[in-house]
């Protein structure tokens, strides 16, 4: 390829692997077939609702903005899907507002007078029909009254702090599924949303399909790289596929801008297939081109770390294995610790890394359950940095690597 041609097929790898935007396409959304199915199981219900939960950036988002497209495909025809993001200034009445303005309905105008002809129609949204003090039973109204059927995703539920508002949302789940309205809402949100949704009306805990979106396996990481490559004609070999995939752990973001890094390192090379070479260039542009804030809070964690392991403990909790929701037990930081460090480390010996990495000084990088005593990263895409960028420093190896995520 000349230049210019290489130009153009970085450009395209470019808008196929988008690690800082959600997926917006059907045909390059992979994975989550069984979330999928759920969530059409209840939208083929009147009187269910949906609040898919799981941690920050295990692509919660990208489900939502496909899910149109996957209600056509399964036949589902004139439904309405309309999407709107929760912010931490919202409140019951603006973030129905918001929502309703989404919806357009026409009415007719009576000609003035003795004027003769056709009336004239005018389009209006459904927020010009209410009051600036939505209620739930005027969501309901509304809803029965204008829209035959309808899917509204509210996004970003986590972000809603007012309880009052919580409440409002239950009560409107609740009146939405007694009077059998044929409007479903998916509520995006953290595993903390469900638990505040239920403890404001415990009886939606019927009407409400409590869907989990774990981190992805591997095989949706596979697909994630296999369909965006053969989109623009490239392979990749099944090391470097591997690699990417353990690197990324779970989080479909890292796939996206190892996978984006890789394939552009390819082209440069004027080869149609991504090898380990070009994945190791991925990985220092990785860390290279990381967001200011990553870097800035990991170098917050590991500051003044010379002899006091606050990088290679913070590298075994990053590699440490976790639950659906990301928590693991200091326990579970002994098996990576000894591998990167070539011997056995008690508990006692990292306690204090660990308490450590929960308080201001460092950031806060980890987060406790005081009722668990379980760890999780309180930013679920610091996990993969601090992964990729103990690689890139050398405080771990390929071999290492993979015995620990094997």
């Amino acid at each position: 390829m000349n230049e210019q041609e290489k130009a153009i097929l970085s450009s395209r790898v470019a808008g196929i692997f988008t690690p800082s935007a959600p997926i917006d396409h059907a045909a390059l959304f992979a994975g989550r077939a069984a979330q999928i199915r759920a969530i059409l199981n209840a939208i083929s219900q009147r009187g269910q609702h949906v609040i898919i939960f799981g941690e920050r950036g295990v692509g919660k988002t990208s489900l939502a903005n496909i899910l149109s497209d996957k209600l056509q495909q399964a036949g589902y025809q004139g439904v309405i899907t309309n999407t709107v993001n929760c912010d931490g200034d919202d409140n019951f009445n603006s973030l129905w507002l918001k929502i309703l303005r989404e919806f357009s309905v026409a009415r007719r105008l009576r000609p003035v007078g003795f004027v003769q002809g056709a009336p004239a129609i005018e389009v209006a949204t459904l927020n010009q029909f209410v009051s600036s003090n939505v209620t739930p039973d005027d969501v309901r109204f509304m809803m029965e009254r204008f829209v035959s059927r309808a899917v509204i995703i509210i996004d970003e539920l986590d972000r809603i702090t007012d309880r009052k508002t919580t409440r409002l949302i239950a009560d409107t789940i609740k009146t939405l599924s007694d009077h059998s309205v044929n409007t479903t809402l998916v509520l995006l949100g953290v595993a903390d949303s469900v638990d505040e949704l239920i403890a404001e009306h415990s009886s939606i805990e019927r009407s409400l399909v409590q869907i989990q979106m774990p981190r992805m396996s591997q095989a949706e990481l596979f697909e994630i790289v296999d369909k965006g490559l053969a989109q623009v004609q490239m392979t990749i070999v099944e090391e470097a596929r591997r690699h990417i995939a353990h690197l990324s752990q779970g989080l479909p973001h890292y796939m996206h801008l190892l996978a984006l890094y890789a394939a552009q390192e390819a082209v440069q090379q004027d080869r149609s297939e991504i090898t380990m070479a070009d994945v190791q260039v991925a990985i220092h542009e990785a860390v290279r081109r990381t967001q200011h804030s990553i870097l800035t809070a990991y170098h917050q964690a590991i500051n003044g770390t010379w002899r006091t392991m606050y990088d290679e403990v913070l590298l075994a909790c990053a590699l440490a294995k976790a639950d659906d929701l990301g928590y693991f037990a200091a326990a579970d930081v002994r098996a990576p610790m000894k591998i990167i460090m070539g011997q056995e480390h008690t508990v006692k010996a990292f306690t204090r890394h660990l308490n450590d990495f929960c308080a201001a000084r460092r950031g806060f990088v980890l987060q406790r359950n005081e009722a668990t005593h379980r760890f999780r990263f309180k930013n679920p895409l610091m996990q993969p940095f601090v992964v990729i960028y103990g690689v890139a420093k050398g405080l771990i190896d390929e071999s290492k690597l993979n015995e620990i995520l094997k």
